[in-house]
């Protein structure tokens, strides 16, 4: 007995064998079971089409009859429904509520306010399928093939002029090479740097990169923070091969790297043959002063510029670019295995044509308007609570400074609530050294949540604030 179900235009797996159980009646029992348990397990979603009772039938070598039954009975559980002329569809997928945390999954949060993060409800679709139709049509058939590893030409021409425009970065398309993100780019660059040697690390700053490389098998050293950004002089002690660095808007305290500190550390960078990772996360997004340049314009050849679209557009696209000095390009390239298949070429293709159009410009301008509106809204809110509020002046994020000792209830009570935030103490290095400031804190998202929404997310922020007693 077959176990394969071919609509026409779709297959559907069914498993009759091995179901013969005491109390079964027969082959009808056999398919009633078999369906039932694919729409109970919600691999059958509420929706699906099932094949016509005849089709289905002659696929499993069974009487049309028996089918016609086992429908029945199933429309008359409410497991289906049936229309003339509509067919049979899956109607209840009764799947069991595991909580997502038990699953390994992350629940949906009722307001998230996590860092990092857009407002993916205002990613440009029509803009996007505008300029991935044209893309796809003015394509040569060679950019649907596996192609040169540093990327598609057409996007590394188009970053190199746009980089080169918004942020000053000094580069050819030769030297940029696309990669799924920034998260991906720091594993390639880590595993290019990989040795006995440690990589250095901002003293607070994003722990997903310090796990990532903890991952392969390597270790980061913290060098400290203070009211001008990194601690520049602390690299003078160690022997690393490189140092990861935001300077132009230091995640997640939120202050640049001082002008004098910029100098310093492409002068150690020199002088040590080491390299500096600028991890420029939010660069597109500066509201209360000119925009501080990139890091990598003083020293092309001994700073990578690390980039992406994850903050100006969405995190799902897994697009990212990295500016490499020139003899970085092989290693790195070496280190992803010289395959160019973690972003997909119509992607690259699309994202080509979304900066030469000037849609990425565009949407830019239009979502750095937003933001800002968000950000003083919050500002607003936040000014009748006892807490220092910082790292204003550009990103997605703000840095909600509070008493000591308030930062473990506050996250308590924010959990409760069905807050999604971060707390400060989760991106400080665990080697930090006394000398490094502990101060208690919540590092708050104005980007995430769709506009809809971003009031009630404010709201219950204050609320939780009020309930913790920090309200004056």
């Amino acid at each position: 007995m077959t176990s394969w179900a071919n609509t026409g235009a779709r297959d559907l797996h069914l498993d009759l064998r091995d179901r013969i159980t005491p109390g079964t009646r027969g082959v009808r029992d056999l398919l009633i079971t078999a369906l039932r348990d694919a729409v109970r397990s919600g691999r059958l979603a509420a929706g699906t089409v099932l094949p016509p009772s005849r089709t289905l039938a002659a696929d499993l070598g069974l009487a049309r009859n028996t089918v016609a039954e086992a429908y029945a009975e199933l429309v008359a559980e409410g497991w289906l429904a049936s229309r003339q002329g509509a067919g049979t569809w899956v109607v209840n997928t009764c799947r069991p509520a595991t909580p997502a945390r038990s699953r390994g999954l992350r629940a949906t949060p009722r307001h998230n306010l996590m860092p990092g993060s857009p407002d993916v409800a205002e990613f440009p679709r029509a803009d996007w399928i505008a300029s991935t139709r044209r893309a796809l049509t003015n394509a040569p058939t060679e950019a649907l093939r596996l192609g040169d590893p540093r990327g598609r030409p057409e996007l590394r021409e188009a970053l190199a002029e746009y980089l080169a425009r918004v942020r000053g970065v000094r580069t050819s398309p030769e030297s940029i090479v696309v990669c799924a993100g920034a998260r991906h780019g720091v594993e390639l660059l880590s595993r290019t740097f990989a040795g006995d040697r440690p990589i250095a690390v901002e003293a607070y700053g994003l722990f997903i990169f310090r796990d990532l490389i903890a991952n392969l098998g390597m270790s980061t050293v913290p060098i400290g923070v203070d009211d001008h950004g990194a601690v520049i002089g602390d690299l003078d002690h160690l022997d690393v091969p490189a140092v990861l660095l935001t300077p132009a808007h230091h995640s997640p305290l939120g202050m640049s790297l001082h002008p004098a500190r910029r100098t310093a550390v492409v002068d150690w960078a020199q002088r040590t043959g080491a390299y500096i990772v600028d991890d420029d996360y939010d660069g597109e997004f500066r509201y209360d002063r000119q925009p501080i340049g990139a890091l990598q314009a003083l020293d092309p050849d001994r700073v990578v510029y690390l980039g992406s679209a994850s903050k100006s557009l969405s995190p799902a696209l897994r697009l990212g670019w990295m500016v490499l000095p020139p003899d970085l390009v092989e290693p790195v390239l070496h280190a992803a295995g010289w395959d160019q298949f973690y972003v997909n070429a119509i992607d690259q293709l699309t994202m080509a044509d979304f900066i030469t159009s000037g849609r990425y410009d565009r949407h830019i301008r239009r979502m750095r308007l937003r933001y800002r509106r968000r950000r003083d809204r919050l500002v607003e809110a936040l000014r009748h609570f006892d807490i220092g509020i910082g790292g204003l002046n550009a990103g997605l994020n703000m840095l909600l400074t509070l008493p000591d000792g308030a930062e473990p209830e506050v996250l308590q009570r924010a959990g409760e609530a069905g807050i999604s935030l971060h707390g400060l103490a989760i991106m400080r290095h665990p080697l930090a050294g006394p000398e490094v400031p502990r101060p208690d804190g919540l590092v708050v998202g104005f980007g995430t949540p769709a506009e809809h929404a971003f009031d009630a997310a404010v709201e219950a922020l204050c609320a939780v604030l009020t309930a913790s007693g920090l309200a004056r």
